[in-house]
């Protein structure tokens, strides 16, 4: 409601009709093809935001997500031109390719963070710029580049490496990936609340002494959440690429490991949430759409997400600290109870003693 109120007032002040932009986005929903496309970018946005939330339940701030998927995509899609396996084993194959791919470049990050000290946030914002220059030069003709046009490309992928997707007439077809963004949610969950290491994993994040008190070694965690966080970060460009565009090409979509940032703070770290927020998004950014060719900018949509993303962190934060004085006053009540009830028999003590 505050993004509304406030872009609202933005465009009132741009003189524009500070009502219609939002009725022409939401009468987005209602057409089939649009619902395809929110759905369909909703699954990669849940995978991005995945692989960020697994960093955040160790404390770890993964920015690199967004060069770990891209890269990964690059070097599935130079495996899936020169490979030719039957389906049933070229998609299997070409999904541990990605995440391995993810998990061996986040991993860099988590081998400087243990040994070195290094701030992940730093080594992973380096390693995206490291990441665009390795994906320019695999994609150079002498190396694994296939022109296409004036568009360099890895060459179309072998057909057994699609993955089949739902066909829903003329609105689309739904990526098949997006199943295996749901699966990959449901493992999280079960992963990081029904098992000891997800225990481990979250006591650790909370508390690295606590933690190490109790036998786990907080150096492990770390680069194991790292690998974690970067194998889920290398299927978040698969949707697209196994199931759309079969080949990674200059035009390959680019940013989405930060939009996974937002969505893993909206979301909270929890699947369910995270599933809300993606939705969110991507409805925001397919809807948009219509907006320029209504005399709108498009920009619109960004300036609501910025707000609800200021909104939500701000109320998370006065939320936790409200939790923490109440948790504060009432310790402070059960120690002036306990202190009140060991009164009387400390007076008894001293007149037994006086007499």
């Amino acid at each position: 409601m505050l993004s509304l109120v406030v872009t609202g007032v933005v465009l009132l002040a741009s003189g524009k009709n500070p009502v219609e932009p939002f009725q022409l986005m939401f009468e987005q929903i209602g057409y089939s093809d649009q619902q395809v496309l929110i759905i369909n970018q909703a699954g990669v946005y849940y995978l991005a935001a995945l692989a960020v939330a697994v960093g955040f339940r160790m404390n770890l701030f993964n920015i690199g997500v967004d060069g770990q998927y891209r890269l990964a995509a690059c070097v599935t899609a130079i495996a899936g031109f020169h490979l030719a396996l039957p389906q049933v084993l070229q998609i299997p194959v070409l999904l541990i390719i990605a995440m391995l791919t993810g998990a061996l470049w986040a991993g860099v990050a988590g081998v400087l963070k243990v040994t070195r000290g290094v701030s992940e946030v730093v080594a992973t914002i380096m390693l995206n710029s490291i990441a665009t220059a390795l994906i320019v030069w695999l994609c150079l003709t002498d190396n694994f580049g296939v022109p296409v046009g004036n568009n360099q490309t890895t060459g179309a992928m072998d057909k057994a490496g699609w993955f089949p997707g739902i066909g829903m007439g003329d609105a689309g077809e739904i990526y098949g990936f997006v199943f295996v963004a749901v699966l990959a949610g449901v493992v999280y969950w079960l992963v990081l609340n029904r098992t000891r290491f997800g225990f481990d994993l979250r006591a650790s994040g909370a508390s690295e002494e606590a933690a190490a008190a109790s036998g786990v070694s907080a150096k492990r965690m770390t680069l194991t959440a790292m690998l974690l966080s970067g194998a889920v970060a290398g299927l978040a460009g698969l949707p697209i690429l196994l199931g759309d565009t079969h080949t990674y090409s200059q035009s390959f979509p680019s940013g989405l490991g930060f939009t996974g940032i937002t969505i893993a703070l909206l979301g909270r770290n929890n699947p369910l949430g995270i599933a809300a927020a993606s939705l969110l998004i991507a409805f925001l950014d397919k809807a948009s759409s219509v907006l320029d060719y209504n005399g709108y900018e498009k920009e619109i949509a960004t300036i609501m997400q910025g707000i609800i993303v200021i909104a939500v962190v701000v109320s998370y934060e006065q939320v936790r600290l409200w939790g923490l004085r109440r948790q504060q006053r009432r310790v402070g009540l059960e120690l002036a109870a306990a202190a009140a009830a060991a009164t009387p028999s400390t007076e008894v003590k001293k007149e037994a003693a006086a007499r």
